[in-house]
């Protein structure tokens, strides 16, 4: 049965936002007094934090499909909907967060890092939210935004300090396991460790940890035996062990040979370069083992490798390793650059950054594209005229009409707004403004004001015809 994954496929949906409501204020003698609709609430955001307590990504293996909740729709009487809960994944420190094309999102290292996997989508306004002096009884609300959704990939590389690599059986686990507290399966055949393991050692006033990585074989690069799986728990560690086995029965191995196939296996990884490096000759109990050590110590030194000759069997030479690696991570931790204090940056949009594009694809459909003209159409219920008017006016304040006019659009020319897999398509009619405010103020109901007398009904409807057919007379069409 598998318990430990450091690999995963996730698939994060956010909790859409509620829709506004639309609700109009009744109590007695007072049957219309005003527009009360509350607004939708926020969906809540999928979010993914370091857990010092989670080891492994399996939990995520058996249920890769994750969704938070979405936000509760607004009701009358001005009562907004709740917000929809956050879903918080906790997961390993050292993850690794990447799209389906293998782009890096996030490097997740510390605890209590996190990153917004998939953002909630916002509650729909209600129509006491819409309410203005020039639209008094709005007819309509907003619909919730539908929260964001991706498919991501989750890797876990170990944050260790140093990284035991070598041959399979060549002692490794047993290194670890009298050096530190861990545990790890010891057996007397190749490929005992299917798992990382991690041990916690203290040497002097430094404490580090040390990570003993699966055996490597030739071709561990390209996939051969577990090698490929587990380098990536190497690429954080500070410092490169070489575990080298001195009392092999294998005819045709040694140990600067081993040493120069796992040297190859990392090169043809990459990114393991500057890491430095420690030999340690192992088994040297065995008598053969010591003998085969003393040949070979002069050559690794040679090649500029700082060596130790030991046995975990008889706990021989760890102490001088212990605080040799102590060094050398004390060094690499110095070098480190300090981490600076959180910084916000603040990215202007350009003046003339218009917050949309229109583009003139080759079967004739004008798009359009931006964030803002997208979520409004999303939106909008297009069951209600006047909601399909609003979006009009939004639209056309914006912009987006005159954009189409300088793009080449004529009237009868189809218009899409959004992704080709999801977007509004409509045929586009030019106008100056849009037709319902052409007609009147939409949005108003005129039972809430106050009764105007016939004479001055009459004035204020000719002045209103008069100002909409100067606005269709000052329009020049292309």
């Amino acid at each position: 049965m598998t318990t430990f994954v450091d690999r995963v496929e996730l698939h994060v949906a956010a909790g859409s936002g509620g829709h506004g409501c639309a609700s109009v204020h009744r109590e007695k003698f007072k049957p219309l007094g005003g527009p009360d609709g509350g607004n939708g609430g926020r969906g809540g955001d999928v979010i993914l934090t370091v857990d010092q307590s989670v080891t492994t990504l399996l939990d995520y293996h058996h249920s890769p499909h994750r969704k938070a909740t979405s936000g509760k729709p607004g009701e009358g009487a001005n009562r907004s909907g709740k917000d929809g809960q956050d879903l918080v994944l906790p997961v390993p420190d050292g993850t690794v967060v990447l799209d389906r094309a293998g782009n890096v999102l996030a490097d997740l290292v510390g605890h209590g890092t996190s990153y917004i996997a998939a953002q909630g989508g916002r509650g729909g306004l209600g129509n006491a939210a819409l309410a203005s002096a020039r639209r008094k009884a709005p007819g309509f609300a907003l619909l919730g935004v539908p929260g964001g959704a991706q498919d991501i990939v989750l890797e876990l590389k170990t944050v260790a300090d140093v990284a035991l690599v070598g041959y399979p059986s060549a002692g490794k686990s047993s290194l670890i396991s009298v050096m530190s507290a861990a545990k790890p399966k010891i057996a007397d055949y190749p490929f005992t460790t299917l798992v990382p393991n991690l041990g916690v050692v203290t040497a002097g006033s430094t404490v580090y940890t040390v990570a003993d990585v699966p055996g490597l074989i030739p071709g561990a690069s390209q996939g051969k035996g577990l090698g490929l799986e587990f380098l990536r728990h190497v690429e954080r560690c500070s410092v490169l062990v070489h575990v080298l086995d001195t009392a092999t029965l294998e005819s045709d191995r040694d140990p600067l040979s081993d040493l120069d196939i796992i040297e190859a296996e990392l090169r043809e990884y990459g990114g393991l370069d500057n890491r430095p490096r420690i030999v340690v000759l192992n088994k040297i109990d065995v008598p053969d083992g010591k003998d085969l050590a003393e040949m070979v110590r002069p050559d690794l030194e040679a090649r500029g490798y700082r060596v130790f000759a030991v046995s975990a069997v008889a706990h021989t030479g760890l102490k001088e390793l212990s605080f040799a690696l102590a060094e050398v991570i004390g060094a690499a931790r110095a070098a480190k650059p300090k981490e600076e204090a959180t910084r916000i940056v603040i990215r202007p949009k350009a003046v003339d950054d218009a917050g949309f594009t229109v583009t003139h694809e080759e079967d004739g459909l004008f798009r359009v594209r931006g964030e803002k003209p997208e979520r409004w159409v999303r939106q909008t219920d297009f069951s209600n005229d006047e909601a399909v008017g609003y979006l009009a006016d939004r639209l056309n304040r914006l912009g987006v009409e005159a954009e189409l006019m300088k793009a080449g659009a004529r009237s009868g020319d189809g218009v899409a707004i959004g992704p080709e897999d999801n977007a509004v398509v409509f045929d586009w009619e030019p106008t100056v403004m849009a037709g319902a405010e052409m007609l009147g103020r939409r949005g108003e109901d005129h039972r809430f004001e106050a009764p105007r007398p016939a004479a001055q009904r009459r004035r204020d409807k000719q002045a209103e015809h008069d100002e909409a057919a100067q606005e269709f007379d000052d329009f020049e069409p292309f």
